[in-house]
């Protein structure tokens, strides 16, 4: 059975609120090698009430709110590739094909799809809820990056989207561990411990033991700045030998948890045996992506 996709599914089910609505640029595939997937089917697993909002319009306030507010946070993600590189050819032209929707239409999400669904759910809820962003955009964003379509640096995306927390890299331990501290009561703010996590703070007084990154103002006007800045991240991008990283902006610092830990073959075994219907939802026609991996 798919996860619920509309407010009446989710009543058919029985509930009167999702634990987690999952905002996702994507169409909603139910196959492991979605992210969307893996992580919504891992929280199902732990008991968590997960209702999916694929490739709402960004236009319309209203596609965000199918499910209402969830009780514990709003989980965003572009999807399976960073939105530019889904739009744009590295010639920057727009592309004609989006695999990842739909009978393959483009336009189905905007460019920079996480920051824009964030800043949707701020403008709609404000601070009443928490919002967690993860995938491959938010991943390789985490820190400040040159982006090549604004030719610039741009600053982490934690800064740019307003959201709370960015869970980066493999995500199927450290998304439990965010929904079971959300479950116990635990404030967002202080959910800072999670490996394979990035939060942003304004103070870090309690950190003891961690490296600093040059100041995204740094790196902005002193491209050896920015070179070393690389050169620390690049260099602790091992679970087992990984510090804390933390990049200051004016007002706010960028708080980097090492990686999560790799998962053991229990854990891999058990995550690729979830209930996946491993294909498209029937409410589209047919998803292209799903092609090479279906079999």
């Amino acid at each position: 059975m798919f996860l619920p996709v509309n407010r009446q599914e989710m009543l058919d089910r029985g509930w009167s609120q999702c634990d987690f609505v999952y905002i996702v640029g994507d169409a909603y595939v139910d196959h492991p090698s979605f992210g969307h997937a893996i992580i919504s089917r891992c929280l199902e697993a732990k008991g968590y009430k997960v209702g999916i909002i694929s490739q709402p319009d960004w236009h319309d306030l209203n596609s965000f709110q199918e499910f209402g507010l969830p009780r514990l946070a709003f989980l965003v993600t572009a999807g399976n590739i960073d939105s530019m590189v889904n739009h744009y050819s590295v010639n920057k032209r727009r592309r004609d094909k989006d695999n990842y929707t739909d009978n393959g239409d483009m336009g189905k999400r905007p460019d920079r799809a996480t920051i824009v669904y964030c800043q949707k759910l701020r403008e709609i809820y404000g601070n009443d809820v928490p919002i967690v962003i993860g995938g491959i955009e938010a991943s390789l964003r985490r820190f400040a990056h040159y982006d090549y379509w604004d030719d610039k640096v741009r600053k982490s995306i934690l800064i740019d989207s307003g959201a709370d927390i960015l869970l980066y890299g493999m995500g199927e331990n450290s998304i439990i561990e965010t929904a079971d501290a959300l479950a116990s009561g635990l404030d967002v703010k202080d959910i800072t411990y999670i490996r394979g996590s990035a939060y942003k703070t304004k103070n870090i007084d309690y950190l003891y033991d961690y490296k600093m990154l040059p100041s995204y103002e740094e790196i902005c006007s002193d491209k050896e700045k920015y070179c070393d800045s690389f050169v620390t991240q690049f260099q602790n991008t091992d679970a087992i030998n990984a510090d804390v990283l933390v990049e200051p902006y004016k007002g706010w610092f960028v708080v980097c948890n090492p990686p999560a830990f790799p998962l053991t073959q229990e854990e891999m075994d058990a995550t690729y045996s979830l209930p996946y219907e491993r294909t498209f939802h029937p409410m589209y026609h047919h998803i292209p992506a799903i092609d090479e991996v279906q079999f």
